[in-house]
């Protein structure tokens, strides 16, 4: 398989992808409604979605499970980062390998790039992703970064430092970058100047299903690749969370063009 074939499965060239992540719990604490990230996936599979973020060992519990389903794509993270509610005395290592993902048969790996650290994780940080950059290359796999202000609060001056992360992401050779909603003009300026697929993170549950839509029709008109929407939809009552990724897959097929109503 080649890196054009698995870029396509992750994003398509007919919409903008939804991925929904499921993979919290190689960083975060125990979240409520992902209890059973195995559950959250055979839920929300059969949606209009075009695939998953996912943890290594989630891949392997449902490979059964994708093999029935080979529309949807898996992006798998093989990365981690303790503790993130303390970026600047944490450290991340990698805790799979580019083959080990290959093998798995996913179709993209992703990474966090968080970059309010100390220098010395910094750089170790730049060491790792430019191993995983060769790796990707000789695999024929992409690699989705994720610049990041980890656990820091959503000001003007964190936005601002993560689009900077963001072209230092483009500079180490990311072949797709995930950022934290910067704005729809933040997310256009980044699609202009950077020249890479941009996916834009959903975040943690915020405000009301109408503010989440809301977000998604901004990004898409921005020119983003993708959205990446987990807490926002499966933290929410199931009626509502199903209602939400039917309208969310509208924005996705018409370019934003169709705002329904929650």
């Amino acid at each position: 398989m080649t890196m054009a074939y698995r870029m396509t499965r992750t994003l398509p060239a007919d919409r903008a992808a939804i991925i929904m992540p499921v993979d919290h719990g190689l960083i975060f604490d125990r979240l409520p409604g992902l209890e059973n990230p195995a559950a959250v996936v055979e839920e929300f599979g059969g949606d209009d979605i075009t695939g998953f973020m996912m943890s290594p060992g989630l891949v392997v519990r449902t490979e059964q499970y994708f093999a029935q389903r080979p529309h949807l794509s898996r992006v798998m993270a093989i990365d981690a980062f303790y503790h993130y509610t303390d970026a600047p005395a944490g450290v991340g290592a990698l805790q799979h390998s580019v083959e080990d993902a290959v093998r798995l048969g996913v179709d993209c790996v992703k990474m966090l790039m968080p970059w309010n650290t100390t220098k010395a994780e910094q750089a170790a940080l730049v060491g790792r992703v430019g191993k995983v950059i060769s790796d990707c290359e000789r695999w024929q796999i992409p690699l989705m970064l994720e610049p990041v202000m980890l656990g820091a609060p959503r000001t003007p001056e964190v936005v601002a430092a993560e689009e900077q992360a963001a072209r230092i992401a483009f500079d180490l050779g990311a072949h797709i970058i995930k950022i934290a909603f910067p704005g729809e003009e933040g997310t256009r300026r980044l699609v202009e100047e950077l020249g890479l697929p941009v996916v834009i993170a959903g975040g943690p549950r915020e405000g009301d299903a109408a503010d989440t839509v809301e977000a998604v029709r901004q990004t898409v008109v921005a020119g983003a690749r993708g959205i990446i929407v987990g807490r926002n939809v499966w933290q929410r009552g199931l009626p509502e969370a199903h209602s939400i990724v039917g309208q969310l897959a509208a924005l996705s097929r018409s370019g934003g063009r169709t705002l329904q109503t929650v």
